[in-house]
């Protein structure tokens, strides 16, 4: 069981908190009557898509020794047109830097992500195409 909240601040300006005890803000843009002051709540399904998947491939990467010296995950995603706006398909990048990163343990990583660890993406994966790349950066 997971209970999150958002409580009302004024205008279309919301906190969000969840059982962890943090807290994000949420707002809307100006267009829609907001005052810009804080996450819009589908970037917030990008920002937890890319930091669920992120955190399994950081630590198969680590247990297949890699040396990871950066690493960031970037989420792209296309939304409809009419709505409710949904995510019609989404672009996942993985960017690896680091040291001789073996290619085939990267893919091995974001595989077990997708269709064994992340739940944020298998979520997704029933309402949108989701495309994974990845670039691994030598240094």
């Amino acid at each position: 069981m997971m209970d999150a909240k958002v409580t009302w601040q004024q205008g279309l300006t919301f906190t969000g908190t969840a059982d962890s005890g943090f807290s994000v803000p949420l707002g809307a843009d100006p267009g829609a009557g907001g005052a810009d002051d804080g996450f819009r709540p589908l970037e917030l399904m990008a920002v937890s898509l890319a930091g669920c998947t992120a955190m399994d491939v950081i630590s198969i990467l680590k247990k297949k020794r890699q040396d990871v010296t950066a690493f960031e995950v970037r989420v792209h995603a296309e939304r409809a047109q009419e709505h409710p706006r949904v995510f019609t398909q989404i672009k996942v990048e993985y960017l690896v830097t680091g040291h001789h990163v073996d290619p085939a343990a990267v893919e091995r990583a974001m595989e077990l992500s997708k269709t064994t660890y992340c739940p944020a993406q298998a979520m997704l994966a029933r309402v949108a195409e989701i495309e994974l790349g990845y670039e691994i950066i030598e240094v």
